[in-house]
């Protein structure tokens, strides 16, 4: 392929296709530059680094994940929300290990701020949580909550950690069950000093 029509987004495109085939970890510049036939030194007119490589999968894969469970939330509240957003986390995760991934990465705070998929992140989550009538702290509570469980429950089931034989689906199906009446039976939170 020749040099002329590189682009940024065209290297972070193929980057999270590299990510989904051989994981995340195995994205670099080099492999890149092989998958394009290019000098590695060609790729740095488009993008900084490595890290700003990563950085450009995490927001795009943060966006299509986002778009997906956006979707499918759409005109749902409370359980079927819920159980909504969390088939659409779970159904990107697994079929985007690498893209995936790079969502679990650590970004800098002002890209965070500055991303629309990182803010519409943001207003989906707690727009699906407002059925649940959660406040601060409890809100942000809950979001740790949801995301530690169904990022644990995505990594052991991609990495073959469920070895039991009861159906990997109907345990997920309950453990969305007993988040629903986690979230209806939220403890407050006591006042600091009583």
């Amino acid at each position: 392929m020749a040099r002329a029509g590189l682009t940024a987004d065209r290297l972070v495109a193929a980057a999270a296709e590299l990510a989904d085939e051989v994981g995340f970890e195995n994205v670099t510049l080099s492999a890149l530059a092989r998958h394009f036939g290019v000098k590695d030194a060609s790729l740095y007119s488009h993008v900084r680094n490595l890290q700003d490589l990563r950085t450009r999968l995490a927001l795009l894969a943060g966006g299509e994940m986002i778009d997906e469970i956006a979707a499918a939330v759409a005109g749902r509240s409370g359980k079927d929300a819920l159980a909504a957003f969390a088939g659409a986390y779970r159904a990107y995760a697994l079929a985007h290990p690498g893209r995936y991934a790079a969502t679990q990465i650590r970004l800098d705070q002002a890209l965070v701020t500055d991303s629309p998929a990182l803010r519409r992140t943001s207003e989906i989550t707690y727009g699906m949580l407002r059925a649940y009538d959660l406040t601060e702290p409890d809100l942000t509570d809950a979001v740790r909550l949801l995301r530690s469980t169904f990022h644990g429950y995505c990594a052991l089931e991609s990495g073959g950690g469920f070895g039991a034989p009861r159906d990997v689906q109907r345990s997920w199906e309950r453990a969305v069950e007993a988040l629903h009446v986690a979230l209806e039976n939220w403890p407050s939170e006591e006042p600091a000093g009583d």
